[in-house]
């Protein structure tokens, strides 16, 4: 057997080529190297001479620069993620007794303003995102400015107005607002002053009976008393007390810019008896503006707001912002009876229809 080893042959025939190429790529890598770090002995050279060109002064100032510069990397490290419990802890700066910002806060679970509620920021940004990836981020960029930036927006605003929950940045603050604001609403309500007014006197009937007839809330105060009889509580209807109003209720469905979808949203008749005076508080948000039907207005009787004093008129509407601090006060005499209006949350003019929307769905009751 004759072994012939053709294909070992041609093989070493290349071999001296191959090696040669090799060779002359790692020389001329080598050159190129050490020219590379020529240049750079030479620019290290250079900027060591500038600086000792320098006088002392420039010296220091680039010092402090630098130390500036470490200080500020570690305290951004060190620092905690932003926290989106800003307004948390606005929330959960109640006493024990349950005084807060000199009133007395209601204890009620159900309770948008009162009740204490962990990592609320970060809901909110959840329902954001959940809302523009169904519809669109086209027109949030207000709501999404005001979730991000809450705890500044709300701790830098003047005592005078602190909303507790909510504040949408870049809205006309005012204490109250013309009839125009929303006047297709003022007018619809007055038109039905005595359908409202009916219907009060007969719910009113019943505290013949008993000192707090069904579907009543008596609200704390410093003196005096306070009721309230809703048929939507914080975007919520009462179906028992939409009943017995029915065309109140559906009066409602009528107003344009009434909140009736989220836990901003309340319509209710409330009753101030004689000696009543309401502790000064603010609302949960700026988004609304409240309306106020007189039905009942004795004399001696304000609405101040933002340290302004309005009287209500019987049959006309007031409005105005209760993020604004506020407080009532009934001082006229028993013989006069309460001080009874209407009270809804319309819209504030300025939220646009697409933030209506997201803010309905954000707030929506039970989200």
């Amino acid at each position: 057997m004759v072994w012939v080893p053709l294909r070992t042959t041609r093989t070493d025939h290349r071999a001296p080529l191959c090696t040669n190429r090799c060779t002359n790529m790692s020389l001329e890598w080598l050159m190129d190297w050490s020219w590379s770090l020529d240049g750079l002995r030479d620019f290290i050279a250079t900027g060591i001479q500038s600086f000792r060109d320098c006088d002392a002064t420039a010296l220091a100032a680039v010092a402090c620069l630098l130390v500036l510069f470490v200080w500020y990397c570690y305290h951004v490290g060190r620092e905690q993620p932003r926290a989106y419990a800003t307004v948390n802890a606005l929330m959960q700066s109640a006493e024990a007794n349950g005084v807060q910002n000199g009133y007395v806060y209601c204890h009620s679970p159900e309770c948008v303003r009162c009740t204490h509620h962990d990592g609320l920021n970060q809901k909110l940004y959840h329902n954001l995102q959940e809302y523009a990836k169904r519809y669109s981020w086209s027109g949030m960029g207000r709501i999404h400015k005001g979730i991000r930036e809450q705890g500044r927006y709300l701790n830098s605003r003047p005592s005078i107005q602190k909303p507790e929950v909510f504040f949408l940045p870049d809205l006309p603050t005012m204490p109250y607002f013309s009839r125009d604001a929303q006047k297709h609403d003022v007018e619809l309500l007055e038109r039905n002053f005595q359908t409202i007014l009916c219907e009060f006197e007969t719910l009113y009937k019943a505290f013949s009976n008993c000192s707090l007839p069904q579907g009543w809330k008596m609200n704390s105060t410093p003196s005096g008393e306070w009721f309230t009889f809703y048929l939507v509580n914080q975007g919520m209807c009462v179906p028992r007390n939409c009943r017995r109003c029915p065309r109140t209720y559906r009066l409602l469905g009528s107003l344009r810019t009434c909140i009736g979808n989220n836990v901003f949203g309340n319509a209710c008749i409330s009753v101030l008896s004689p000696g009543t005076v309401i502790a000064e508080h603010y609302g949960p948000t700026n988004i609304r503006i409240r309306c106020h039907l007189g039905l009942k207005t004795p004399s001696n009787c304000e609405l101040v707001v933002g340290g302004e004093p309005q009287c209500w008129a019987e049959g006309r509407c007031l409005l105005f912002d209760d993020s604004f601090l506020h407080t009532a006060f009934h001082e006229g005499p028993p013989e006069e009876g309460p001080r009874v209006v209407f009270m809804v949350d319309l819209w504030h003019p300025n939220v646009a229809a697409a933030e209506r929307q997201a803010l309905d769905f954000i707030f929506a009751p039970g989200r």
